[in-house]
């Protein structure tokens, strides 16, 4: 016994070292893989989102014989008439709730009022405002800012990811309650006839970043031409909103529920903000929809997402794709229009 335990050998400190180094080593080989798995699940996720909200909108369609519209006025209010150019109207998010199973939800909004004069509703127990509740399937899981928006210590809103699509350019002219060629029209439902591109040829929503700083209100009469680069865009101005785009799931104006065409995916659109120091990625509108009886809605509402490489959509017909940052740009606004004519091709 003795003799045995004697030729007994053991670790050494350096054989130690060398094992822990190839443990760390190897981990650091399998943790990107991991990750990567794991991206690919939120995003396969983020997709199943956007299917079950182009389904619920098509049941809105079966049931209404039309869309919902992108902006909708309370019910009995009418933009306009004796002089009532400051209103806010429901997005499409909050008109499909009873088809994605938020039932509950939807009966306690009163459609009958806007969204800001609804009363609290009570959620598990706390009375809460409306506009804070959290709709699960409008959160995208790689989203790091899905957090509800306070305001002097009161929760008010909460933010989005998946916009309906607006258009290329123009969104809206309230002379004539004149619509641009998004899926979706402001104050207006319309046929899935009018999809005269095809429903499999028109995007329906799109992802877009929680708590987007962007411009809005410039408020430029007549006819705006479609910027060609960024920087144009941000030389239009406005009144310089930090960081509140896209945090009002209730809101159906374009830089809170839409998106626009205007540049491809995750295209930077950036702006030196010498209040904060930094350099913003913004949106920017000519004029918030039921602001004004005059100035046309023209938007430049980026789709972004924080997938690698490009943001994910559904079409009218329900299916999804992922569409890449460097898709051609006439293509992806060719994609955007709802009877444009346009030959859409290979993305």
């Amino acid at each position: 016994m003795k003799k045995f335990c004697k030729n007994r050998s053991a670790f050494t400190l350096v054989e130690l070292l060398v094992v822990i180094a190839i443990i760390g080593i190897l981990i650091g080989m399998l943790l990107p893989a991991v990750q990567q798995v794991r991206e690919a699940a939120r995003r396969i996720t983020c997709a199943n989102n956007l299917r079950q909200m182009a389904l619920a909108t098509l049941n809105f369609e079966s049931g209404f014989q039309k869309l919902p519209a992108s902006w909708k006025p309370a019910v009995g209010v009418v933009f306009g008439e004796n002089g009532n150019d400051d209103i806010r109207g429901w997005s499409a998010q909050a008109q499909i709730l009873p088809y994605l199973e938020q039932g509950n939800l939807e009966s306690q909004i009163d459609f009958n009022l806007d969204y800001i004069n609804t009363p609290p509703i009570t959620i598990a127990g706390e009375t809460v405002a409306m506009a804070s509740a959290r709709i699960p399937i409008y959160q995208c899981p790689s989203e790091p800012n899905s957090t509800t928006r306070f305001e002097d210590g009161v929760a008010i809103h909460h933010p989005l990811n998946y916009a309906s699509n607006a258009g290329d350019w123009f969104v809206w002219d309230p002379r004539g309650n004149r619509n641009g060629q998004g899926a979706l029209a402001v104050n207006k439902r319309i046929s899935i006839g009018s999809i005269s591109d095809g429903t499999s040829n028109t995007m329906l929503y799109g992802e877009v970043k929680a708590y987007t700083p962007y411009f809005r209100n410039a408020g430029q009469s007549g006819d705006i031409a479609m910027p060609n680069t960024p920087a144009e865009v941000v030389a239009m101005g406005g009144d310089f909103k930090t960081s509140s785009g896209h945090t009002e799931w209730v809101d159906g104006r374009c830089h809170q529920a839409s998106f626009t065409a205007t540049f491809t995916p995750n295209t930077k659109v950036l702006f030196n903000d010498s209040g904060s120091g930094q350099e913003l990625d913004v949106d920017w509108t000519n004029q918030q929809e039921g602001r004004s009886m005059e100035a046309r809605t023209y938007a430049a509402v980026t789709a972004r997402s924080f997938h690698n490489g490009g943001v994910n959509v559904c079409r009218v017909d329900g299916s999804t794709d992922f569409r890449s940052d460097d898709v051609n740009r006439a293509t992806w606004q060719a994609f955007a229009t709802r009877a444009g004519g346009e030959v859409l091709g290979e993305f």
